[in-house]
């Protein structure tokens, strides 16, 4: 991968990371702001399932702040986009799609097989 594409995928994951972090913000600012008195408990209903809602996002979002970290090490450290497994190039519509990845389709396939057969 070149210089410029790491650039690229650089910014895009540090934007990602802003964008998680500015929202987490939004979040306890928005609950923490909102009036909770409601005279209609299916108002409060809806309240509550959206709020559990955003949150269900938010901790998917945590989850993938140290993804993105470690992806942004591997574009310092010159080995974004090698697959981690079988040491191949990662294909850059993999990259396009799913940034964060540290295997190529084929490591990551045999490796869902391989979780898949466990749980059986």
């Amino acid at each position: 991968m070149d210089e410029e594409k790491r650039a690229y995928f650089k910014s895009l994951l540090n934007k990602w990371m802003e964008e998680i972090l500015a929202g987490a913000k939004d979040t306890v600012v928005g609950m923490t702001d909102e009036d909770d008195t409601f005279p209609d408990p299916t108002d409060r209903a809806t309240l509550e399932s959206d709020r559990n809602f955003v949150l269900r996002i938010r901790d998917r979002e945590r989850k993938l702040i140290p993804k993105i970290q470690k992806a942004i090490e591997r574009i310092d450290n010159g080995t974004f986009g090698i697959c981690e497994l079988c040491g191949e190039e990662i294909s850059e519509e993999r990259m396009t799609v799913r940034p964060v990845t540290a295997l190529c389709i084929e490591c990551k396939e045999q490796q869902e097989k391989q979780e898949k057969a466990r749980k059986v």
